[in-house]
């Protein structure tokens, strides 16, 4: 399983072309090898190419405005072979399912993009929050129900360990439950701090990542992402920073 840096941590340090240049270039000065492109500034497919070659990163997911995904799903398919990346991530369901008919519109919608996807060799991949461990009407979690009506090749899934947890799920036994589906994930603590749930660098929070990892290496995960939508005020760099050198001293690469 190979460590990388999911960049929606570094939206704000990536609002232009040159300022996301160097943010790559730092991220690859800590010794992150791979990473997820998401929320960072409008850019020219064999423009992050060439980026990537220079720093020696390697870009293996996105995530990917929805609509894109949904309405020009052939073109998305090939700017993702501009530089090489074959999962192509919906960073979360549109509406978040908060209005009537928010999940079935979602399948509808998405799983003609997904079989698309998969026919060109590449994986349409799901990220969680919380609100996908809420109950449907049947009974179920949202969050089996899209394992049960998507196929497997239609829908991987980039399980998020801190919203698994902030959803009263397990993130270890989720990555069981989603075995072969979950080749990338998101690591991302959580601490109590003030009475309140927080991100954190990986290892300074409460999560057992011994049991998290060992479920990963089970599931099939290839890629351990590491986010943290808020630094509460530090350095974002710096929390990528530490949360690499956990992992690494844990003998992960």
């Amino acid at each position: 399983m190979q460590i990388g840096a999911q960049f929606y941590t570094l939206r704000d340090q990536c609002k232009t072309l040159e300022a996301f240049a160097e943010s790559l270039k730092r991220v690859a000065d800590i010794g992150y090898r791979t990473v997820q492109i998401s929320g960072v500034c409008p850019y020219d497919p064999a423009w992050l190419r060439d980026r990537l070659k220079e720093t020696g990163l390697a870009c293996v997911i996105t995530h990917t405005h929805q609509d894109r995904i949904a309405d020009e799903t052939q073109a998305v398919i090939a700017d993702h072979d501009v530089f090489g990346c074959d999962y192509i991530g919906v960073g979360s369901m549109p509406g978040g399912l908060r209005n009537p008919g928010d999940y079935e519109s979602f399948v509808e919608r998405f799983r003609p993009a997904g079989a698309a996807i998969a026919a060109a060799g590449k994986r349409l991949m799901y990220h969680n929050h919380h609100f996908e461990f809420m109950k449907a009407p049947d009974g179920k979690l949202y969050l089996e129900k899209l394992a049960e009506d998507f196929a497997p090749e239609e829908l991987g899934f980039t399980l998020d360990t801190y919203w698994v947890q902030y959803g009263g799920g397990d993130p270890a036994a989720w990555l069981e439950r989603l075995s072969g589906r979950v080749p990338c994930i998101h690591l991302k603590d959580m601490a109590c701090v003030n009475f309140e749930q927080h991100m954190a660098p990986v290892g300074e929070g409460n999560l057992n990542w011994e049991r998290i990892l060992s479920s990963a290496e089970r599931a099939g995960a290839k890629y351990l992402l590491v986010e943290q939508d808020d630094c509460y005020g530090e350095d974002p760099f710096d929390c990528l920073r530490r949360s690499y050198q956990f992992l690494r001293a844990l003998g992960l690469g």
